[in-house]
């Protein structure tokens, strides 16, 4: 019986890998953090010598599927072919399976994202695949030709990675074990538009009151740093607190 169905011409995946720098700021303020998106630029001949499609664009790190591998092994493995860049927890968020995405034909992509630290893509490297590898910030990565639909990958991972900021304590691994309010405080806006964040009067009266932090004693006596102010600030850390987030907390009350 003749297949009466059309199949996919290919299957990817793609990876949005997001991080947090620092840079040195003013004295006594904390180090000034960014947002960053890694991008490859992509080759100009592919493996077998031939132009490249959407050659010298930049693009998010990914590649077909092998038969004997799943969407997810996929984004590992090309993550690794085409950065150098391994051992980062990937998340699997959506399908993207437009017919006119790419112009070799119906080519489906998985989109998975990455928030990770800035020390574990130091060893970041250009590959076959990518004559170039960058860090870009949100601004400077939309105004971008970027390959494919990749411009749409990047903004819906981007709304993944703001959930998990304001939904988990995502943020501590973007401080040191110690961290005064303000270092928190700018860790969080690097993502989040909040009033209630960037409102200094409003994040300092509230933030000691998270149950996930707490003030760091030493010798029974509160811990204090001057390093980002005249006036020491008194230092706090993270607990094994997970907060839990229920959309019935508000309405089941009372």
């Amino acid at each position: 019986m003749k297949n009466q169905f059309t199949t996919p011409d290919g299957y990817t995946s793609d990876i949005a890998v997001f991080t947090i720098t620092s840079e040195s700021s003013s004295e006594y303020k904390p180090p000034l953090k960014t947002l960053k998106i890694m991008l490859i630029k992509r080759s100009e001949m592919d493996h077998e010598g031939n132009p490249n499609i959407e050659a010298g664009k930049w693009a998010l790190p990914g590649g077909f599927v092998r038969p004997n591998e799943t969407a997810f092994q996929a984004a590992e493995r090309k993550l690794f072919e085409e950065t150098g860049v391994d051992g980062l927890r990937i998340k699997h968020f959506g399908v993207y399976d437009s017919p006119s995405r790419d112009h070799r034909g119906w080519i489906i992509s998985n989109a998975h994202y990455v928030i990770a630290n800035e020390s574990s893509l130091k060893n970041r490297k250009t590959t076959l695949d990518a004559q170039d590898i960058q860090l870009f910030s949100m601004e400077e990565a939309l105004a971008l030709e970027l390959a494919f639909d990749h411009h749409a990958i990047m903004d819906d991972a981007l709304w993944f990675i703001k959930k998990d900021m304001a939904l988990t304590t995502l943020a501590k691994h973007f401080l040191p074990e110690e961290f005064v309010l303000s270092e928190l405080q700018g860790v969080l806006l690097t993502v989040l538009d909040d009033p209630s964040i960037s409102t200094d009067a409003a994040f300092f009266r509230k933030a000691p009151t998270l149950p996930f932090i707490e003030a760091v004693s030493e010798n029974g006596k509160l811990k204090k740093s001057n390093a980002y102010s005249k006036t020491p600030a008194q230092l706090y850390r993270f607990t094994d607190f997970q907060p839990i987030v229920s959309v019935y907390r508000n309405k089941l009350k009372g």
